[in-house]
């Protein structure tokens, strides 16, 4: 992986990124809709700007607890292949500018099909951030439920 600027937020406790350059908005809380026959990572939808977008809750791919939105509680709206989704995350926290060097591979322990979304992790002082491949988040099941709802 190449230099690049990465978008870090939380998520609980820990640390995860997307490349600013896959990014479209980050937007605050708004209302969700709920969306019938979504799976459990779908949480609804949001009508920004006219455009129905669907909401995926990052924390529930992740095994954590639901917790209530608040006033740190941001949408990563991020185009995909036809679609844009609102990734849900607790708090943004900064921006960071990564060097190649500062790049590593997913640890081969972590590897696996259901990890596909580990890009690759960094360690910035004694933080330890893992970058996110938007694109891997979803499963081909999530976006074809998608694609069949918002009618894509």
């Amino acid at each position: 992986m190449q230099s690049t600027k990465q978008a870090v937020f939380l998520l609980g406790e820990e640390e995860y990124s997307f490349d600013i350059m896959d990014i479209n908005t980050v937007e605050k809380v708004i209302p969700v809709d709920s969306v019938e026959g979504f799976t459990n990572n779908l949480r609804g939808s949001i009508s920004l700007r006219g455009e129905i977008i669907p909401v995926y809750s990052l924390r529930r791919k992740f095994g954590l607890q639901d917790i209530p939105y608040d006033q740190d509680t941001r949408f990563i709206i991020i185009r995909l292949e036809d679609f844009k989704v609102a990734y849900e995350v607790d708090r943004m926290k900064e921006i960071v500018q990564l060097d190649e060097n500062q790049v590593y591979k997913t640890p081969s322990i972590i590897q696996g099909k259901d990890t596909l979304y580990i890009k690759a992790v960094t360690k910035i002082e004694d933080r330890l951030i893992i970058i996110l491949d938007d694109e891997g988040i979803l499963t081909e099941d999530e976006k074809n439920q998608i694609r069949a709802t918002i009618n894509i």
